[in-house]
């Protein structure tokens, strides 16, 4: 009986860790995507677009598995500030005053929000440890394409650049959660991170809402036709979780340990 009990509670957190790390690596690759073909867009070039790209959706995504509440807030008050903006601006949406004041109440969210020396710190070392994961990640996937002879589709893009992420992720995510136990990281840890998250949201606003206002129509159109992309960066990051997900675990590595959960 007890071993039939300890091969469920193996199979249940096995599960557990596909699902989480299935929808992680899915919120990834909708972001990666977005961010890079926004990028694109306003005419960045080379491995601008795939890093920074890679590193915005690391962080985020890092900061919604092992910090959900600080994430959480911020992606709140980013929200509030959206609507809120949007009311008093009516069709005249500009990017950098959306950006600024989501990023504003998300900071000041982040700081009211009473979460502890605890929370604070760790929100802090789960995105340096998103940063750090995305870009190497972000780097190694540019050599990669530059050596390529052909074009690799979007979905692949994202399910590697996932598996790579959430690898280095697992693996250097006990050291950096360590060393940022310092008073600075405890006392602004969480604003930092609460404004990440609120500023993507804002941006996800801006790319729904007002992306079109004070545009030429080129631009305009390249910046929704990157809605097609989404969802094979969405299917491919999925795919990377789950591979990923697996590895790890047969290496094993507790993976559900860290998950903010």
């Amino acid at each position: 009986m007890a071993a039939q009990e300890s091969a469920r509670d193996r199979a249940t957190t096995m599960a557990l860790a596909l699902v989480v790390w299935g929808l992680a690596g899915a919120v990834f690759g909708a972001i990666f995507v977005a961010v890079q073909q926004v990028l694109i867009a306003f005419h960045f070039t080379g491995w601008q677009p795939l890093i920074v790209g890679t590193c915005i959706a690391a962080m985020t995504t890092s900061a919604l598995y092992s910090a959900m509440t600080v994430a959480l807030v911020g992606a709140g008050a980013g929200v509030l500030a959206s609507i809120g903006y949007l009311v008093g601006a009516g069709q005249q949406v500009e990017l950098p005053m959306l950006a600024g004041l989501t990023v504003g109440m998300g900071v000041i969210s982040g700081a009211l929000f009473k979460l502890g020396p605890h929370h604070n710190a760790r929100a802090l070392g789960v995105t340096l440890t998103g940063l750090l994961a995305g870009t190497s990640a972000g780097l190694a996937m540019a050599i990669l394409l530059s050596l390529s002879p052909q074009p690799i589709a979007p979905a692949v893009i994202a399910a590697g650049i996932v598996a790579l992420v959430g690898t280095l992720f697992e693996f250097n995510q006990a050291w950096l959660i360590d060393m940022s136990r310092g008073r600075l990281a405890t006392l602004f840890g969480a604003p930092l991170v609460a404004g990440l998250t609120a500023a993507v949201v804002g941006i996800s606003v801006w790319i729904m809402v007002g992306s079109g206002a004070n545009l030429d129509l080129p631009t305009k159109e390249r910046i929704l036709s990157f809605v097609n992309d989404v969802p094979a960066g969405l299917m491919g990051g999925l795919i990377g979780g789950l591979v990923s997900a697996l590895l790890l675990k047969a290496l094993g590595c507790r993976i559900e340990d860290y998950a903010d959960i």
